[in-house]
């Protein structure tokens, strides 16, 4: 049997009119902040991916609220009532489902209507899949890119890494335990199977799995046959390669259009890893 959550300790400052946007846990209910607890507790609208799932939250710490479905399908028919709530001065919190809303959620429109119309958009931080996957990964922070959900067939899917193959950071993706096996298999034909990657799936839940390893044994593995719940996939930076005579001689000449040549050595140094002495040299050669 479950065991019940305390009641939370909220917060009775009264709350400022306009739209919140709230994360909500992954999967461990006791992820939820309290500031989003105060939020949900005094909003005049909760509007919800899916209201049973924001029902369940709400009913685990005792709260009631009026609530709205809002998600993909829906998010247009919900747009007018949210932002009419907000001109009378409503409290309006947007959720999903889980995590933080507009990370591959709706809400994308509703926060720009708002924000154009000249509302106040509160950002209430909290649980997201794709943080807390960076964070177990091992892999490198300094730079990554979200890329979202792979395409379903294989042929975009391919075209769709191809895009990204080339990124010199941590590429992380969501994706379906259904086509896990599959997307892991073109990850590693088309971004290279020797690339270090990790596989994270039903993170903060009771059956919380971190595999490591290469795409290629990724892609070989079993155990992603077709396995449950919410999936996210790392893949590490690849190698980078050093940038040719002829890279470097293009990058200085459409810097030098721009640049005295210190300036613009300095500008390729940086971005193609070269040394900049010798590409200040090079420079004042191809200025003369």
């Amino acid at each position: 049997m479950a065991r019940a959550l305390p009641p939370p300790v909220l917060d009775d400052a009264p709350l400022a009119p306009g739209l919140y946007v709230v994360a909500t846990p992954i999967g461990n209910l006791r992820d939820v902040t309290l500031r989003a607890l105060d939020v949900l507790a005094q909003a005049d609208l909760v509007l919800a991916e899916d209201t049973r799932v924001a029902a369940k939250l709400l009913s685990a710490y005792g709260l009631t609220a009026r609530l709205e479905r809002c998600d993909e399908h829906g998010e247009a028919r919900a747009l007018p009532k949210a932002l009419a709530a907000l001109e009378a001065g409503q409290r309006v919190a947007l959720v999903s489902d889980a995590g933080t809303p507009l990370v591959s959620d709706p809400g994308f429109r509703l926060v720009k209507a708002a924000a154009e119309a000249g509302h106040p958009v509160f950002p209430i931080p909290g649980a997201s899949a794709l943080l807390a996957g960076l964070s177990a990964a091992g892999l490198p922070t300094d730079r990554f890119l979200f890329a979202g959900f792979p395409p379903p067939k294989s042929a975009a899917r391919r075209t769709f890494l191809a895009e990204v193959a080339g990124v010199r950071a941590t590429l992380v993706f969501f994706e379906g335990g259904s086509r896990l096996a599959a997307s892991l298999a073109d990850m590693a034909e088309v971004l290279g199977g020797e690339r270090e990657a990790v596989v994270c799936r039903e993170l903060t839940k009771l059956y919380e799995t971190i595999v490591r390893g290469r795409l290629s044994e990724l892609a070989a593995d079993p155990r992603f046959e077709a396995p449950k719940g919410e999936i996210v996939v790392l893949v590490g930076p690849g190698r980078e390669t050093e940038a040719s005579a002829a890279d470097a001689d293009a990058a200085l000449a459409e810097a030098l259009a721009r640049l005295k040549p210190a300036d613009a050595a300095a500008e390729v140094a940086k971005a193609l890893g070269l040394p900049r002495r010798d590409l200040y040299r090079r420079a004042l050669e191809l200025k003369r």
